[in-house]
């Protein structure tokens, strides 16, 4: 019977012809890249689905009957008839053993959800780190300023302030002192710090009885007012957001509108200063014009004055008559006989002044001699 059926095999296998030697290079290597494409969509599904079954056990998802398996069941036969057969078999089984769209989807809404959930486990252990190291750096900040503080002190009260004068060395009754009242100090701080700190642990017995009693009444809080006051939260926190963006914009514009105003008042200040500086210019122009109206008024009244002055010459010039030229000869002869008796008269005048001061001589001798003689006469 096994013998029957390999010869139908062959003899229709002999009959067919295989339907890749139709298909084109272009069309082989299309269909190479489709079946990859497929191929990494299949692995990509496969991988979400282990991890979907690492987390959660199928059981409580109701797929028993069901039994999704993404493993593909192959028929190993070392005839191609037989490989022909099952081809034409596996549509079927691919349908009975892939997941449905549904399941799909409902697989990669957990999966995401999951990624969420690690996603925001991951978030908070980053700012839980975060917090410890920002704790560290205040702690270490605060190590920091306490050194230098102390210090500063050290070098202030024992490095400077204990120094002997006489001998240049460090008194050791300070420094002793100065330790005790450290220590001392640190003493106190410590009592400060332990009575707070047994404060807050009462405070935090009585919080936990407290919250004891509020779980006895009833009226402690459920995941559902927490998630309600959660989404409160988010929608107070997206307003503080939006009124903190409003603020930033009205600042923004408040800059702006400082800087306009800036610019305003310097162009007014501007303004202002050429409008003093025309003013005066103005009052200059103003007294320069007053001026030129005084001398205008001056210069018309010269004008007035030269104008009645000119009428008046060239009234003379008209009414002129010229003489005539033996009256203009004998005049000039009568100014040459003149002038020769003007000078004979001065010379007369130099012979009378020169007599004049030699008579003068003559008399001043006189007179000498006269006083002389009398004043023997006198003396006699």
């Amino acid at each position: 019977m096994a013998a029957s059926s390999d010869v139908d095999v062959s003899s229709s296998l002999d009959q067919e012809e295989d339907p890749l030697t139709e298909l084109t290079d272009q069309e082989l290597y299309n269909l190479v890249q489709e079946t990859i494409h497929a191929n990494e969509v299949l692995r990509n599904e496969t991988s979400m689905f282990e991890k979907f079954l690492k987390r959660v056990d199928p059981k409580d998802l109701g797929m028993q009957s069901s039994a999704p398996t993404t493993v593909q069941p192959t028929i190993e036969t070392p005839h191609r008839g037989l490989k022909k057969r099952s081809r034409s078999r596996g549509p079927s089984l691919d349908r009975h053993l892939k997941l449905s769209a549904e399941q799909k989807c409902d697989i990669a809404q957990r999966e995401l959800e999951e990624l969420r959930d690690e996603i925001q486990k991951l978030g908070d252990e980053s700012e839980k780190i975060l917090d410890n190291y920002k704790a560290i750096m205040e702690e270490g900040e605060i190590r920091t300023a306490e050194i230098k503080k102390t210090s500063y002190e050290f070098e202030r009260d024992i490095v400077k302030g204990a120094i002997n004068q006489r001998t240049n060395k460090v008194i050791a009754e300070r420094v002793t002192r100065y330790f005790e009242d450290k220590l001392r100090s640190r003493d106190t701080l410590i009592e400060k710090l332990r009575l707070k700190n047994s404060t807050l642990k009462v405070q935090k017995r009585k919080l936990h009885m407290q919250l004891k009693q509020k779980e006895e009444m009833g009226e402690v809080l459920h995941e559902v007012d927490f998630n309600q006051l959660k989404i409160e939260n988010q929608q107070y926190l997206e307003k503080i957001d939006e009124k903190n963006q409003d603020l930033l914009r009205l600042k923004l514009m408040t800059g702006n509108v400082q800087q306009i105003l800036n610019t305003y008042k310097k162009k007014l200040h501007t303004l202002t200063m050429e409008s003093d500086r025309l003013k005066t210019e103005i009052l200059q122009r103003n007294e320069l014009l007053y001026k030129i109206d005084a001398e205008n008024h001056l210069v018309d009244k010269d004008k007035s004055t030269s104008e009645k002055l000119n009428a008046k010459l060239k009234q003379q010039l008209t009414d002129y008559k010229v003489p005539d030229v033996m009256d203009y000869v004998g005049e000039r002869a009568k100014l040459y006989e003149l002038n020769k008796v003007v000078k004979m008269w001065q010379r007369k005048v130099e012979i009378a002044e020169m007599a004049l001061q030699t008579n003068k001589k003559t008399w001043h001798k006189l007179l000498v001699s006269a006083q002389d003689d009398m004043n023997q006469w006198l003396a006699q």
